[in-house]
């Protein structure tokens, strides 16, 4: 993409997000520019798109419906293979010969709905952050993403232990654990919730990288499948660059559908940063310019 094009793709970009939400129809008269409402800065849209496809359409749905209850399918299945795991190399620090079965899933975006906090971010033109996820995770009102409840249960009924992994921090696991209840899901105890925070014994850990506690998992744990809708919620990404988080799934790309599930979050993960140097501290116009400039045009 060349410098000139750039300036005025993002000048496009910028002047469409300015423009009012009111639908004018042709026999329609205009609001008056004087009495329309001032509109938000055209950044806060960055993700309006991705919360209002995840909320209103029913393709997003079906993508989850289609996912749990093709891993419902092929669930006992595993259970039976006695070879079957799916924990990356590094994190199986035992052998999984004779342990208990289990299933893993990440929290946000895979088993709960976090949407509603995201429209009001867009609403408010704010960005994220910790305090207000705080509340809007202790209000225990996230939903669970359609399919979950029925593989959760269906997994639970079949003797297969049930273990949230999240990067929710330590001080919100009773009012996870208890969101997870009131959405219908299985959680047999705390030990069933593994946080961010958690201790692991001789384990490193690294920023949010999961690694330590699949590495925890896999002491007590023979895992079936896990679930997630990043690809830190399956392995540990080194580097969080374009090349790197291809480098940490290319030896796993066979498991895909069979023993990982991804699923679709648009809103928010570790893909944006990528695309921004992960320079959360860069100026937010700084940061849509430099995801503006990531577009392919062929």
């Amino acid at each position: 993409m060349t410098a000139r094009f750039s300036a005025t793709l993002a000048a496009l970009v910028l002047l469409a997000g300015c423009s009012t939400t009111t639908s004018v129809k042709p026999t329609e008269t205009p609001v008056p520019a004087a009495k329309a409402a001032a509109p938000a800065p055209a950044i806060a849209d960055d993700n309006l798109n991705a919360v209002a496809w995840s909320q209103t359409a029913i393709e997003h749905d079906l993508i989850y419906l289609q996912t749990y209850r093709n891993a419902q399918a092929r669930l006992l299945a595993a259970m039976k293979d006695k070879d079957w795991d799916a924990l990356a190399k590094d994190d199986r620090v035992a052998p999984a010969k004779g342990l208990k079965p289990a299933v893993v899933l990440d929290i946000d975006e895979t088993v709960l709905d976090n949407s509603p906090y995201q429209a009001r971010l867009i609403k408010s033109g704010g960005e994220f952050n910790e305090a207000d996820w705080a509340a809007w995770c202790k209000e225990q009102n996230a939903r669970a993403l359609p399919g979950v409840v029925e593989f959760t249960q269906f997994a639970a009924k079949h003797g297969i232990a049930v273990i949230y992994i999240s990067n929710r921090a330590k001080d919100l696991d009773e009012a996870t654990l208890a969101n997870l209840r009131k959405a219908g899901l299985p959680v047999s105890g705390p030990k069933a919730f593994l946080g961010l925070g958690t201790f692991v014994q001789d384990c490193e850990q690294i920023g949010t990288e999961k690694g330590c506690r699949r590495q925890l998992v896999s002491r007590q744990y023979r895992v079936l499948m896990q679930f997630g809708d990043q690809i830190g919620d399956f392995v540990t990404v080194i580097a969080n660059n374009a090349e790197g988080r291809q480098k940490a799934m290319a030896p796993y790309l066979s498991w895909i559908g069979s023993r990982w599930f991804v699923l679709p979050n648009a809103t928010y993960g570790s893909w944006e940063p990528a695309l921004f140097h992960n320079d959360w501290t860069a100026p937010r116009e700084e940061r849509h310019r430099l995801k503006v400039n990531a577009l392919r045009i062929d």
